[in-house]
């Protein structure tokens, strides 16, 4: 039996991942991340970071990118649930500007792999969410853009439920058609 199964999402790249989860009355086991497992579902991509995030119920995180020294994400929710939301920013692709949102949550044990040439973020949709990801290249803040988590063209539905709490980098964020993008 395989170790994922691997779930397409309407942006091509961008899958889900529900791992092998092994339950007793003790609890469970699964593994993460298993390079060999990943190259046989078509990641074969090099991690070099691993990020943990702690927020509250309506943080909202992003959207984030690296122009240069641009990351894939495999991200996870280990408690709580989160809405993880990745956006297509590359110009030349077929699906540029398209959005997929996927619940990830410590109940639900999924994980989102959201390659290079996306944006990503997050809304926390429980009381606390602890989200951990794995980064394909180093945070390089001179590179970092963020699109508007409220762009009225990309019409993300973050499910909110009153006012999202935003850093105030993220309310900084710049319409996509502004943005400086992938081609």
């Amino acid at each position: 039996m395989d170790a994922f199964r691997k779930i397409s999402t309407s942006l091509p790249g961008v899958v889900i991942l529900e791992p092998r989860v092994f339950g007793d009355v003790r609890g469970f086991f699964l593994e993460s991340y298993n390079e060999k497992a990943f190259a046989e579902l078509g990641i074969d991509e090099r991690f070099v970071q691993d990020n943990h995030s702690s927020s509250r119920r309506n943080v909202l995180r992003g959207l984030h990118y690296q122009i240069k020294q641009p990351q894939g994400k495999l991200v996870r929710a280990v408690e709580g649930e989160i809405l993880d939301v990745a956006v297509d920013v590359r110009r030349s692709s077929p699906t540029f500007g398209g959005w997929e949102a996927v619940r990830l949550s410590g109940e639900n044990k999924r994980m989102l792999w959201i390659p290079a040439g996306f944006a990503h973020g997050f809304r926390v949709l429980s009381a606390t969410a602890q989200v951990l990801y794995k980064a394909t290249d180093y945070y390089a803040p001179e590179h970092e853009r963020t699109v508007a988590w409220n762009d009225s063209d990309l019409k993300i539905d973050w499910e909110l439920e009153g006012e999202p709490l935003i850093s105030a980098k993220d309310q900084r964020g710049v319409a996509l058609r502004d943005a400086e993008i992938f081609e």
